[in-house]
């Protein structure tokens, strides 16, 4: 599978990390795109981002890369987090970075297009631009934890929102769902 993940300057560098530490490298071809606010929230949350081998990674201002035409095949493109800023700027068609450009192509493609707002609450500009991209093809899976596992840590919280990403991509969590696996009360 080729896919493309881009992180926007929402809160939430802890989802971003936690995919690409379940995606398998070695097996699909992953490429990276960071806004500069992406870049300033890892730092303020994470310190750092650590990327597995083989990612590729890619300039937020360049427009050279394949994924910026509908031209090149790609499976998937997953906006984690995706600030309301950038899924507005979808939304309206508007194509001033590599990650909306990238965004407008899997529309225009009718390619899989994942957007992971973090951001609450919302108001009815966010819905409507919500409402106008499910419209236009895109998957909205906001960054909403579940508890039916009572996870005993926050990655255990964050990895259900993965996980749920990763079903969307049709691709296999690197666990199973916590609560599957829970005899029901």
């Amino acid at each position: 599978m080729k896919l493309v993940i881009g992180s926007t300057g929402a809160s939430g560098a802890v989802y971003l990390q936690r995919l690409l530490e379940q995606l398998d490298s070695a097996q699909h071809e992953i490429h990276l795109i960071l806004s500069p606010f992406a870049r300033q929230v890892i730092r303020d949350e994470l310190g750092e981002l650590h990327l597995p081998e083989r990612v590729h990674e890619h300039n937020d201002r360049s427009m050279n890369v394949p994924f910026a035409s509908g031209s090149t095949l790609f499976d998937a493109l997953a906006i984690v987090p995706c600030s309301m800023g950038t899924l507005g700027r979808i939304a309206a068609g508007i194509s001033d970075s590599l990650i909306t450009r990238a965004a407008d192509v899997f529309l225009k493609e009718r390619r899989k297009l994942i957007l992971v707002p973090r951001e609450t609450p919302w108001n009815l500009v966010h819905a409507r631009n919500c409402c106008r991209l499910l419209e236009a093809g895109a998957v909205v899976l906001p960054a909403m934890p579940s508890f039916y596992g009572k996870p005993s840590s926050v990655t255990e919280l964050v990895d259900t929102v993965v996980h749920r990403l990763l079903d969307q991509l049709g691709l296999p969590a690197s666990t199973a769902y916590r609560w599957l696996e829970s005899p029901e009360p």
